[in-house]
């Protein structure tokens, strides 16, 4: 467990195109990943933390609950004691999506009743990024 500090622990899943990855990097904040596939050993957390996800597809011609979250993601929160510690999310997606940008971060906050604190495209624009570490900072102190 990390000596308790402004900026929370972030815990994020990126594909193998790399955007959520490329925005954690830019923050520089501590990170953990989950992992890309099954086979990967899984990750517990023990200290609250803000998931940062991409969306899939909106959901799109299924419905915004089908396939917006990935499976990973799934995997990860489907463990309680994860899914107990998660305290916000943050979200990346496509403006392409329409009404469905950004969907699961949406999805995620309503089911495990956590804020849905920021919304970026793909992987982020430099306001983007002050923005996300101004704000967790000050969100997180506030906790």
């Amino acid at each position: 467990m990390r000596l308790a500090t402004s900026a929370p622990l972030l815990v994020y899943f990126s594909s193998v195109s790399g955007n959520t990855a490329r925005f954690i990097e830019k923050l520089g904040l501590p990170a953990l990943r989950i992992p890309l596939t099954a086979a990967d050993p899984k990750i517990e957390v023990d200290e609250p933390f803000v998931l940062v996800t991409p969306t899939y597809g909106g959901g799109q011609g299924r419905g915004v609950e089908k396939g917006a979250v990935p499976k990973q993601v799934i995997r990860f929160l489907n463990d309680e004691n994860n899914r107990r510690l998660i305290r916000g999310v943050i979200s990346a997606g496509n403006t392409n999506f329409g009404e469905h940008y950004c969907a699961a971060g949406d999805i995620i906050s309503r089911k495990c009743t956590v804020p849905h604190l920021y919304r970026l495209e793909l992987f982020g624009t430099p306001d983007d990024v002050a923005r996300v570490s101004d704000g967790l900072e000050r969100w997180w102190t506030q906790q």
